[in-house]
């Protein structure tokens, strides 16, 4: 019994001795391994990205003999551009710079918008511009109200901001774009839908049923107004469509302000157009596509830089991220008595 009882202690220390020695190492450098990887940019040249599709795509439809020509004549072309750019280095090419901003509800993006904003304002030129391709259907003012702040720190300090909406731009979504310089919209993208909206369920009647009572104490008059599970009055419902009202005067001001052309009046009832109809009533600048505006850049002799603000790079964790924020996102809506955009 003891000599079994001397075993297992015996094995028992091996194993923990083994665990110190390998297990928290490796324990320690994954935690390292994630914290390097949780945030860092990712800077992609747009223009060898194309350069070397087109490259592809041309020598797929080449025989052996008309790829070896093509290879050197394209060689023979590098060599002259690398020895024009040496005689005219003094004459710096302008850049594009590439943002991407896909909203939710909480615009938790404009974390990653601030850093990529930040980062080009250290490096811009007066020359250089942004193009953002903006998606988003808005959620709450004080997240796209920050987004809208970040993107006026481009136009602060004079660097031309070209916004283009491929999918949607509402509510939150157009307080953003509206920031921009130039607006293009797909003609079907969705733009618009300049209003407010606040709601909320009431259990109250499904809580007296049951002999409950909820008590709710505040130190002022309008601590709060609309609740779940009190009784809501006719006070309360008033001051909380003056708090919808108020920031609906204040979002049209804004918008005006950004595009005084816009007949506000016109396109502030919270109605939504597509792009083809967004142009005629001056919400949008073009009827065009992200891609093309690339493409006519590249032409105009462009750099174009994609900036992306990386925060994980582990797809299960993103995927997770995905779900649990979206489940968040819908019980939130239900719930929660916040206004949206």
């Amino acid at each position: 019994m003891n000599l079994l009882l001397s075993y297992e202690l015996f094995l028992a220390k091996t194993i923990t001795f083994l665990f110190v020695i390998f297990i928290t190492p490796l324990v320690f450098k994954i935690i390292k391994r994630k914290r390097k990887n949780q945030k860092k940019f990712k800077i992609i040249l747009l223009e060898e990205k194309y350069k070397n599709i087109k490259k592809n795509i041309l020598l797929s439809r080449m025989n052996q003999f008309e790829k070896k020509n093509w290879i050197k004549e394209e060689k023979k072309k590098d060599k002259e551009f690398e020895k024009k750019n040496k005689t005219t280095s003094n004459l710096r090419k302008k850049t594009l710079f590439v943002l991407d901003f896909k909203g939710g509800i909480h615009a938790n993006e404009v974390i990653g918008l601030r850093e990529e904003i930040s980062a080009i304002l250290l490096v811009a030129n007066k020359n250089d511009e942004v193009l953002l391709r903006l998606e988003s259907s808005g959620g709450v003012i004080h997240g796209y109200g920050l987004a809208a702040a970040q993107l006026e720190r481009l136009r602060q300090n004079k660097i031309r901001l070209i916004v283009s909406i491929d999918k949607i731009a509402a509510s939150g979504g157009y307080m953003m774009a509206c920031v921009g310089d130039y607006i293009i919209s797909a003609p079907f993208a969705i733009i618009g839908s300049i209003g407010v909206v606040g709601q909320l369920p009431n259990f109250n009647k499904l809580l007296k049923k049951y002999n409950i009572d909820i008590e709710l104490h505040t130190a002022g008059d309008y601590k709060r107004t609309l609740t779940m599970f009190g009784k809501n009055t006719e006070l309360t419902r008033k001051k909380f469509c003056e708090e919808l009202n108020v920031t609906h005067e204040m979002f049209k001001n804004f918008i005006k302000k950004k595009r005084p052309a816009l007949d506000i009046e016109d396109v502030s009832n919270g109605e939504h157009w597509f792009g083809t109809i967004a142009f005629k009533k001056n919400l949008v600048d073009e009827v065009n596509i992200s891609d093309n505006i690339l493409m006519s850049k590249m032409k105009d002799d462009y750099t174009l830089l994609n900036i992306q603000y990386i925060y994980n790079n582990k797809k299960l964790e993103n995927f997770t991220s995905f779900i649990i924020e979206n489940i968040k996102n819908i019980i939130i809506k239900i719930f929660s008595y916040k206004n949206y955009l």
